[in-house]
């Protein structure tokens, strides 16, 4: 399907009239809470290897704590979740490009510091990986390590003969849903390890405030990167109710589809039900300038006046839709 540039053009203007009634958003920095990042350089050091091997629910695998951080040759704890992955996805190129399925997993699913990628379009993976070689997609933060990486390894990855395969090979598989969003004042008290958010047991509570916290419901299956690992999000009462106003009026429908399961506009990918964090960092990307590729002409007047609060109530809406 080709993009009708009239028609974009149109898009863009009447998004432009639109936001020309909301007042200005003040001048926010990115949202700490969608960047889960330390200072203390033990919270982010791997726990040593105990020469036990590991397992996860439903899965006859059992694999040592060096096999489980190969990053080239990423954990597949269930075979059967994905077809045979292709050996840019299965081993990267070693050295200097790791394998796909690693950081993203062999099912595409991807975790909270990264991107699930599962069902979006060949080409568009494609493109996001050239982008980001050239320097047209960046990061708010670049110095958050897991966004540091995908840009030192989206270089030589673009130029390596079977990227084309293995982004035919994650648009093929069906996201699973694996967020659950749950609207609350007062969440379990949380410390961050490794880029992520994960429960302080027996700590108690604190109070939400105005954030998104992404907690992995099984810690030790997210640390085993297991594929089938589920995650719940809070956020403030009213949140998801507040995220479709701002979706509808933000006219995100328009190229991403009445489902957010987008192809609207050509290679508009899906958004619903993935990683709230996620999402909430793109949105915040788009709006800094940090993102720049072809499609950033149509994002970047709906996300102008968005202020952080705003991504809070966006991203919940889109996390709790059915991939």
């Amino acid at each position: 399907m080709a993009i009708n540039t009239r028609t974009v053009l149109c898009f863009v203007a009447s998004c432009c009239a639109v936001l020309a009634s909301v007042p200005a958003a003040r001048a926010e920095g990115p949202p700490e809470w969608a960047y889960a990042d330390t200072a203390k350089p033990e919270m982010n050091a791997l726990p040593p290897d105990d020469g036990k091997t590991r397992s996860v629910p439903g899965s006859s695998v059992q694999l040592s704590i060096p096999q489980i951080r190969n990053f080239y040759s990423p954990p597949d704890w269930h075979p059967d979740d994905h077809p045979v992955m292709p050996a840019l996805v299965a081993q990267g190129v070693n050295p200097g490009i790791y394998a796909c399925g690693y950081c993203h997993l062999p099912t595409g699913n991807g975790r909270p510091e990264n991107a699930s990628i599962a069902g979006l379009p060949a080409d568009y993976i494609v493109s996001q990986v050239r982008d980001m070689a050239s320097g047209a997609r960046t990061s708010s933060l670049p110095k958050h390590f897991p966004q540091e990486l995908m840009l030192k390894l989206a270089g030589p990855a673009s130029r390596e003969p079977g990227l084309a395969e293995a982004a035919a090979y994650f648009a093929a598989i069906k996201p699973k849903a694996v967020y659950k969003v749950v609207e609350t004042e007062t969440i379990p008290k949380v410390d961050i390890y490794r880029w992520v958010y994960r429960k302080l047991e027996g700590s108690g509570t604190e109070p939400i405030g105005n954030r998104l916290i992404e907690l992995p419901d099984d810690v030790e299956r997210f640390e085993n990167r297991d594929g089938r690992t589920t995650y719940t999000a809070y956020v403030p009462p009213g949140s998801i109710a507040k995220g479709e106003a701002l979706a509808k009026t933000g006219k995100c429908a328009d190229c991403h589809g009445a489902d957010m399961k987008g192809m609207q506009v050509k290679n508009a990918p899906p958004i619903a039900g993935r990683s709230p964090g996620y999402l909430a960092r793109q949105l915040y990307d788009f709006k800094s300038g940090a993102r720049n590729g072809a499609g950033a002409m149509l994002m970047k007047p709906v996300v102008a006046q968005l202020t952080n609060d705003d991504l809070v109530a966006i991203a919940a809406f889109l996390a709790s839709l059915e991939p």
